[in-house]
Order: structure tokens, then C-alpha cells, then sequence
């Protein structure tokens, strides 16, 4: 690896993924990190992107930038797709002008959840939602456009920022005592903290070794179960009720099975494995 110092543009910096990656950007001196909110940078205006890209010749782009309402996309399918789907063409046909590097951040609802053994990125994706949907033609694009990309589809995110599913309950846990939460539906909760050391290790040394990889912390847990360890983790005595996912219907469908198979990973860039419990007791929220 040469001496240059490498100038490395993250998208979506007020996300959780991007203010983990903020974090942990300060074990990592050695870079010039470029942090854009969605303020900041409109990765859906392409003339705005080419005069950054013209202007800083970025080695490397972490898109954090994403529509992740989950719900909402099913009414907002337009704004779902313009985000997830057409800017990220926009961003590929940019960092493929200037030979960046793009990174970029994916989900297990690429899946249709029919299966019940953990998904390869040899399976063969089926959304069953909008927002799932948007986010495998983002993925599409990139395929089509780069031969230098990375690809992380990852799911269940939770972390200290941001709205997600450990703030929701320990914020619901605190108000009530007793909780209903789906059991029927199984996946691998990520801590965004772990994926952002996974970016910033990609990125330290170099790797040529790209494409498409799935990477969660290990194991498998449903909604129930993880609603019940955090608050014993947390030593909160809210009870939990388990409940069908037919008995708290949204406007969006979920895949009832989405683990993710991290092999392709693990081999590639020997990762340490994480179990889930250790990293919610390391949790700071």
C-alpha cells in the first residue's frame, strides 16, 4: 500500500451507520474522511455529485445515504426509489468516472424470507416490500456500472443513534409493563458500530477483493427474543408478550425468515465472530 493519503467521502453521515463511522474515523488519523449529510450532499442530484467527485478526487465513497422507512415507502415508492435506486446510479456512474471506490449498504429485505436456512449471495433475491425492493435495484445498478465495488447487505440494525429497535423498546420498556412483540419473525440484529469497523477495516488495507457480501453479528434471534434479552440485559422487568405477526399487521410485509449467511465474508477477510449477546451488553444507550 502506497504512502498516499487516502480521501474517503461518506454519504448519509447523520444516519446510524454514518455517525458509528464518525466514531470510529478517530482510530483512523490516517485518512482525510469527508462526512455529508443529506443537507450537506443530495446524492439524487447528479451535477452535484460530478462537481464534488471533479472537485475532492475521492478514493473511496461509503453510501450511508438511504430511505429506510419501511412503511412509509409502500405510500412514498417514488422518494423510496430516487434514494435507494436512481441515486445510487448516480453515485456508481460518478465513482466509475473517477475510479472510486464505492461502498455500499444493503438489506436482508432483498429476500422474501421463505426459506429457513440463512440466505447466500447465491440466493436468488424476492422482495416483498417496496423499500426491499428499491434497495436490490440500487444494488442492480452497481452490478450493472462497477467493476470496484463493495456491497454489504446487513440487517436488524441497531446502535446508540438514530430510531431503531433497542431505543424503541427500552424507551417503551421504561413507560409500560407489559410489551407484545412479533415472534414469528427470525433474523440477526447488527450493531452498527461492528459494521462501521468492517467498512473502515476494508478500506485500511486495501482490498481488491470485491463484490457482493452479507455481514450481521452472529446468530439468530425473532423480535420476541431480542425484545426480552435487551431488557435483561438492561435489568428492566417489562414483560413480554409473544404475539403472530398476523396480530399486529403493517403496511408493509416482512420476511419471516431473513438470517444472513456470513461464510463469504468470514472467509474472505477472517473476521472475528460476535455474539449477539455480548455486544447488547456492551451497549451504551
Amino acid at each position: 500500500m502506497s504512502n498516499k493519503i487516502l480521501k474517503i467521502l461518506v454519504t448519509g453521515a447523520n444516519g446510524q451507520l454514518g455517525k458509528c463511522i464518525q466514531d470510529v474515523a478517530k482510530s483512523y488519523p490516517q485518512f482525510n474522511f469527508h462526512f455529508k449529510t443529506s443537507k450537506d450532499l443530495n446524492i439524487s442530484e447528479k451535477e452535484q455529485l460530478g462537481a464534488l467527485f471533479d472537485q475532492e478526487k475521492y478514493d473511496f465513497c461509503v453510501n450511508c445515504a438511504a430511505y429506510t422507512a419501511v412503511d412509509k415507502a409502500e405510500t412514498e415508492k417514488d422518494k423510496a426509489y430516487l434514494v435507494n435506486a436512481e441515486a445510487v446510479r448516480y453515485l456508481a456512474e460518478v465513482c466509475k468516472e473517477q475510479n472510486c471506490v464505492l461502498i455500499h449498504i444493503s438489506t436482508d429485505f432483498v429476500f422474501d424470507g421463505n426459506k429457513t436456512t440463512p440466505y447466500t449471495e447465491e440466493d436468488i433475491p424476492n422482495p416483498i416490500n417496496v423499500y426491499g425492493a428499491s434497495k436490490l435495484k440500487g444494488e442492480q445498478y452497481i452490478h450493472e456500472i462497477l467493476e470496484k465495488y463493495f456491497i454489504f447487505r446487513t440487517s436488524w440494525v441497531y446502535s446508540e443513534y438514530g430510531n431503531n429497535f433497542v431505543k424503541t423498546m427500552l424507551h417503551l420498556g421504561k413507560e409500560r409493563e407489559v410489551l407484545s412483540v412479533v415472534n414469528d419473525q427470525i433474523g440477526s440484529p447488527t450493531y452498527a458500530g461492528d459494521l462501521a469497523k468492517l467498512v473502515l477495516g476494508i478500506i485500511e488495507v486495501n482490498s481488491n477483493k470485491y463484490g457482493l457480501y452479507h455481514y450481521s453479528n452472529e446468530g439468530k434471534i425473532s423480535w420476541y427474543e431480542f425484545a426480552t434479552e435487551i431488557f435483561k440485559q438492561k435489568g428492566l422487568k417489562t414483560k413480554v408478550n409473544p404475539i403472530a405477526t398476523e396480530e399486529y399487521p403493517t403496511p408493509a410485509r416482512r420476511p419471516l425468515y431473513s438470517v444472513l449467511d456470513n461464510s463469504k465474508i468470514k472467509e474472505r477477510f477472517k473476521l472475528e465472530e460476535l455474539t449477539l449477546s455480548k455486544i447488547i451488553s456492551n451497549l451504551n444507550i
